[in-house]
């Protein structure tokens, strides 16, 4: 049980009622005071809560040093990436021993030449409690590195440009960018995106010049729809610069030859309401993914460079329902095929002169295959990724001529322990309460017995068609060798099962999702995986909407719940366009502007629906800084579960004061986060070592 003094008590935030008005819709905020994080006392509260928070684990302090240690040591310290080759160079990421950052390297032609450091994070996170890099981006010319620093973790990245050959890095910097950008073919342009200052949107592509001040650059490209965000890339064929806009439903694209940077972008196909495409060009064609006349799963089609509109588009992959089309690899002589079929990735190679199409075979059920970097069409060779719930992650590299795998890389499991005979996963189907089956992943340490007594953490996203596949983790050994079950509920929300699985779990069909994860709960518990005496669910983000909605609806259900940057405040957040991601995201959870959709989500949105009732052992954990859930939404929540909830079951709120979504920036640092959450999970279980 978690032992706390009873001298200590959780910090009760002062209430400030605030009407919001909607819809002739009155709704009472006692917290919105919150939102203000320049206001003393909000950071006098957070410190506060993390203080309470600090105390009431204190007695695991000891065991979280352990859990860190122990997670740490399974890490190879000294490690680097698979060398890949690009334009006469070969790229390397490179970790040493008792650091927490990349240093990225190249070596000329072969992988015996001297190696030269292109940037070393290390020296550039000096005096900086988080760091993050944005994207580098070579020259064609190999002489010239553009890169971006975030130091504050709102995603607001710096750019600047190194010069490879001396080593200086040139004094011009650019603010508040997406952190990528890319060169014309000319050695002397930059394309790059800017963001809002106050939305973060992506709305503009600027051009700049070498050598001359940011505040010369040209604007290019503004994106003035707000529910639309802009980007910028090369091709892989290093031809065309590409302007891309997406919203949830909709994409466009903008060409521009890479050799003639001063011209003007052309439209490649002009944005259609729920049109939805992405482009590749190979050999004077663009190869097009797209959902054109309801291939809601994507299909392929190709169309000549010089006549861009759908019109032109022709099959080369027709529709097929059953089969999602994720993602492509085009090489000279094979085109390679990443698709998903009944929630399982499949990788298909296809010759283009018709003499070869087969399957990569995969012989298991909670895998995960992805391709991996391919930057040259003349390579016989693919390189992609495999790992499964049992399995460490492997670089593959696949020849198309001899049809021999040679594994590049393995992920070393370091302490001794691990082997992965002593670990079982499984598949199995939970029935929702409509009859639809939903997909579960488990994995647990072999001998466990299904006797309704063991723990088990169930985890899920289930948000904007983001798949979470079932995928190795060095860390979650330490909840499976103490005993606990770990499950994933590819639920409604997510793509795992196609298309229709998101579309069916978005808008006015939300609750699925919800429902969808509180009927795997219920699976479980039937067949005796676990009791709600031992389940515990965790998810963040959408993923902490999801905790915050289950909560309200079934809490009974759960033992504990750990919420990571939980977006919890729906309605509010929604009706506020001045706050990142919102405008971009009608399309996702609805507008609250229609009375519809502000209707929907108030029914399921947690702050809106917290009551006077019992709920389980909750973490909340949340960044001062974070860009794409607020502090204050978790904040505020916690405060009304403080105010409402009948039970003395814990609730802690920890909140990093340095920083943003994704959490502390040190390649272990952040293992000191996963450590408070496994020993809260642990405690409640009586596992003290």
């Amino acid at each position: 049980m978690l032992k706390t003094s009873v001298l200590v008590k959780p910090p009760i935030a002062k209430k400030t009622p605030k009407s919001i008005e909607k819809h002739n819709d009155v709704r009472l905020d006692n917290y919105f005071w919150m939102n203000d994080r320049e206001n003393k006392e909000v950071i006098e509260h957070l410190n506060a809560e993390n203080a309470y928070t600090k105390s009431v684990l204190k007695h695991t302090e000891a065991f979280q040093k352990d859990l860190f240690e122990e997670m740490k040591g399974r890490i190879k310290e000294d490690d680097s990436s698979v060398p890949y080759k690009l334009n006469g160079y070969w790229y390397i990421t490179k970790f040493q021993k008792g650091k927490d950052y990349p240093i990225y390297t190249r070596k000329k032609e072969t992988l015996e030449a001297p190696e030269s450091i292109i940037l070393d994070c290390n020296e550039m996170a000096k005096g900086h409690a988080y760091f993050k890099l944005g994207g580098i981006s070579i020259s064609p010319d190999n002489t010239m590195a553009s890169f971006a620093v975030d130091t504050v973790s709102r995603r607001q990245y710096t750019l600047q440009i190194k010069n490879l050959k001396t080593g200086e890095i040139f004094s011009d910097k650019i603010e508040n960018t997406t952190g990528s950008s890319t060169w014309a073919n000319d050695n002397k342009t930059l394309f790059y995106a800017k963001k809002d200052a106050v939305t973060l949107r992506s709305d503009k592509i600027y051009k700049h010049k070498l050598n001359t001040e940011a505040t010369s650059d040209v604007l290019v490209y503004h994106e003035t729809d707000d529910t639309f965000n802009a980007f910028v890339y090369k091709t892989k064929s290093k031809k065309y610069i590409v302007i891309g806009c997406s919203s949830t439903l909709t994409s466009e694209y903008r060409i521009l030859n890479a050799e003639t940077p001063d011209s003007h972008f052309k439209i490649f196909q002009e944005r259609t309401r729920e049109l939805e495409y992405s482009i590749a060009h190979y050999n004077n064609s663009f190869y097009i993914i797209t959902n054109k006349d309801g291939a809601i799963n994507f299909k392929l089609q190709k169309t000549s460079e010089h006549n861009t509109q759908k019109e032109n588009w022709k099959d080369v992959l027709p529709y097929r329902k059953d089969v999602l089309l994720e993602d492509i690899e085009i090489f000279d002589n094979y085109l390679v095929i990443n698709e998903r079929e009944n929630g399982l990735n499949k990788i298909r190679i296809m010759s283009w002169n018709g003499d070869e199409d087969y399957y990569l075979p995969f012989d298991n059920e909670t895998y995960t295959a992805t391709l991996g970097n391919n930057p040259d069409f003349n390579s016989t060779e693919l390189r992609y990724s495999y790992n499964a719930l049992t399995t460490p992650s492997s670089v593959i590299d696949y020849n198309f001529i001899t049809k021999v795998k040679t594994i590049k890389k393995e992920q070393e499991v370091l302490g001794g322990k691990f082997n992965k005979d002593n670990y079982e996963s499984k598949r199995v189907w939970a029935t929702a309460r409509d009859g639809i089956k939903v997909p579960i992943s488990i994995v647990y340490k072999k001998g466990i017995t299904l006797n309704g007594k063991n723990p088990l953490l169930q985890y899920a996203y289930g948000s904007y068609g983001a798949t979470i596949d079932p995928y190795f983790s060095t860390i979650r050994l330490s909840l499976l060798d103490r005993g606990f079950v770990y499950a994933i509920s590819h639920i409604r929300g997510g793509e795992y099962l196609g298309r229709e699985w998101y579309e069916n779990g978005k808008l006015l069909t939300k609750m699925n999702t919800f429902s969808d994860f509180i009927d795997c709960s219920k699976y479980l518990i039937a067949q005796k995986y676990t009791s709600p005496e031992h389940l515990y669910a965790m998810g963040g983000s959408a993923g902490g909407l999801l905790m915050g909605v289950i909560l309200n609806l079934n809490p009974e259900l759960y033992k504990g719940v750990i919420a990571a940057v939980p977006f919890v405040d729906v309605v509010t957040t929604m009706l506020d366009n001045t706050i990142p991601l919102t405008t971009g995201e009608y399309d996702e959870w609805g507008n609250p502007n229609e009375k519809k959709y502000y209707d929907y989500m108030k029914s399921y949105s947690p702050y809106d629906n917290v009551k006077a009732i019992n709920y389980p052992n909750l973490l909340v954990t949340t960044g001062l800084h974070d860009s794409q859930v607020q502090y204050f939404e978790p904040a505020k929540w916690v405060a009304k579960l403080r105010e409402l909830k009948t039970d003395t079951n814990k609730l802690l709120f920890h909140i990093d004061m340095e920083a943003g979504h994704g959490g502390a920036s040190g390649r272990f640092e952040s293992l000191k986060e996963v450590a408070l959450e496994y020993a809260f999970l642990f405690d409640l279980e009586g596992i003290n070592s």
